[in-house]
């Protein structure tokens, strides 16, 4: 099993052995704590429960929860998984070493939010024309529904909220390693903002 969760600090360039510049988004990453191991005959499913950072006014039923993991984490993140690794139990910790370079991995995080935004920026709709007889009102999404069955259906593209979602960017090489810093960085952009949470899957 390899995952790790981490925070995002920013994007920069790192030079290869052939004087080539790679993009990278840096990640403080680790190091985490198994704070629960669930099991096909306990919970139904296969999964491990860890914990990143630092947190503080933890309620009494996540504390009670973490007792026994001796943490207090900012922030607990659960990962399925297929096969449980041998001697993983509550107390375990992860760092970056967990991966190394070269390594094929999947970064998931949330998207920057935009607020609310029309159909032009949201869903790159096409604007009416300015001039030679357009109506002025270049931004105008235009009909939405119809005579029949006399609704919008869900799902139509429409104005509203745009970004704070769920995204996942596969198949980001590993290139830079420093477990003195527990530093990882990953070849191009990962999503959300700087120091958003950041949970990376290995290919195992």
């Amino acid at each position: 099993m390899k995952a790790l969760l981490g925070t995002k600090i920013g994007m920069t360039q790192i030079i290869s052995e052939s004087g080539v510049a790679i993009p990278v988004t840096l990640i403080q990453a680790g190091p985490v704590t198994v704070t629960q191991v669930k099991t096909i005959e306990t919970d139904g499913y296969t999964a491990v429960q860890m914990a990143y950072g630092e947190g503080k006014n933890l309620s009494k039923a996540v504390a009670g929860h973490v007792k026994t993991a001796e943490v207090t984490p900012k922030h607990i993140r659960e990962i399925r998984v297929t096969d449980l690794p041998e001697g993983l139990v509550v107390g375990s910790t992860f760092d970056v070493t967990t991966f190394a370079l070269g390594d094929i991995v999947d970064a998931t995080g949330t998207s920057k939010g935009k607020g609310f935004a029309g159909t032009v920026k949201r869903h790159n709709f096409n604007t009416s024309r300015s001039t030679h007889g357009g109506n002025g009102n270049v931004r105008k999404p235009g009909s939405i529904g119809s005579m029949y069955p006399q609704k919008v259906f869900k799902g139509k593209r429409m104005a509203g909220r745009m970004g704070h979602d769920q995204v996942t960017v596969k198949n980001l090489v590993v290139a830079y390693v420093d477990p003195i810093h527990n530093l990882i960085g990953l070849r191009g952009a990962v999503p959300g903002p700087k120091k958003g949470l950041i949970v990376i899957g290995g290919k195992a």
